[in-house]
């Protein structure tokens, strides 16, 4: 494990980085990158480089405006700061095909913030249930209301539309070799 100078540097990091992302300050969450790079495991897409990250950013913030989060808990490893939290926000716009249901969601998230060997931060891998935040989206139109009908058959050809190919960056991965023992082992 790195010093505790090390790991505290990691972690104001990824903190500022937090508060920057409530705040919508994209170039401060950019700075904390030598290159930005999000990695969402739900949806298997990856977003590298300023433009592609910015797109991300818009695009989940036309869908979530009031987008925030409350940590639960924060952890170390020997090459990432692991973070647990609720992510929370009102659905108000299209997300992707998806429109906009006006219900609000509160999701368990898991982000991985993983740094280099030069403590640099050089990729945000983050784990949710897709069909936890759906559900709550979906949940809040009352489908009693028949003029609700046309809405929720929107979201689920939205939500089908949005099943693309996933990134062979996050399928085309080698598995771990526990053949050998080791004292420390890589995961990219």
């Amino acid at each position: 494990m790195p010093g505790a100078d090390v790991l505290r540097a990691r972690e104001k990091l990824v903190l500022d980085h937090f508060r920057d992302e409530v705040r919508q300050d994209w170039d401060a969450v950019l700075s904390t990158f030598p290159h930005p790079h999000y990695e969402i495991i739900a949806t298997l897409t990856v977003h590298g480089g300023n433009r592609a990250v910015r797109s991300y950013y818009a695009d989940t913030r036309v869908a979530f405006p009031d987008q925030h989060h409350e940590i639960i808990a924060l952890r170390h490893s020997a090459d990432a700061v692991i973070v647990e939290f609720w992510l929370m926000g009102t659905h108000k716009g299209p997300l992707g095909a998806i429109p906009a249901t006006g219900g609000s969601h509160r999701t368990r998230v898991t982000a991985y913030f993983i740094f280099d060997e030069e403590e640099r931060l050089v990729c945000e891998r983050i784990y949710f249930d897709t069909l936890t935040m759906l559900k709550q989206l979906l949940g809040s139109v009352d489908l009693k209301k028949p003029r609700n009908w046309p809405l929720v058959l929107r979201a689920l050809r939205g939500l089908l539309a949005m099943s693309s190919e996933p990134d062979p960056q996050l399928l085309n991965t080698p598995a771990l070799d526990l053949s050998e023992p080791t004292t420390e082992r890589q995961v990219s």
